[in-house]
Parts: C-alpha cells; structure tokens; sequence
C-alpha cells in the first residue's frame, strides 16, 4: 500500500519529502490538510501512536496562538484541537496502512528508509 503524506502544498520541509519519495521511487498520496482536514478518529490514532507532543507544529501561528494551558493538555484535548485547526499538525506526516509511522522529515536518511519501509 502507498504511503498517505499529510501537510500543504507551500510547506517547504513537505516538498522535500515529495522530492524524496520521488527520487525513491516510493508511491505516495498527497494529502492537503488545509483543504482535506483530518478527521478526529485518524488523528485519535496517530496521537495513540506517536504521541501528541511529535505531532505539534510549534513553530506556527495557531501554536503559539494558544495560551499556556496547552502545557496541560490531555491527549484527547490535543486530538480535539488538531481536528479543529490542522495548521497545529506538525508536517509532513506519514501514515501507512492507517498507522501514523513519521513526522517532520529532519531524521538521518536511513531512519526514514526504515520508517517508511524503503529498500
């Protein structure tokens, strides 16, 4: 099965991943989360399998537009948060198979050959 890219298309850090899966010839799905946002059910998944903190884009707008509770915040109160304003998921995200498997695109080159399963 192909892998399932989620970010937006003028995110420099998600064209590098593009250019990546491109030049490794791995099948892919691009997945715009500003025009297709998650749905609360997939992102409930890939916080229970990453975790909610690898998933938050901290450098952008909507993070830091959040007060000081976020520092508090529950797991099922970050999955609410994310389906409401996927700008607040960090990018790219991977998932495969259903299963959230990378995020961001900043590991060494054969950890992310592993994650995603690429020869």
């Amino acid at each position: 099965m192909s892998i399932a890219l989620y970010g937006i298309p003028n995110c420099g850090t998600c064209k590098k991943a593009i250019k990546w899966l491109e030049e490794n010839n791995v099948d892919y799905e691009f997945i715009n989360t500003k025009d297709n946002p998650p749905q609360e059910k997939a992102i409930a998944s890939w916080v229970a399998a990453l975790g909610n903190k690898p998933l938050r884009n901290t450098s952008g707008k909507s993070y830091r537009a959040i007060g000081e509770e976020k520092k508090t915040w529950s797991d099922e109160q970050w999955v609410k948060a994310f389906s409401e304003d996927a700008m607040l998921l960090k990018r790219p995200l991977f998932v495969k198979d259903d299963k959230a498997i990378l995020v961001g695109f900043r590991a060494k080159e054969e950890e992310i050959k592993e994650k995603l399963g690429v020869a």
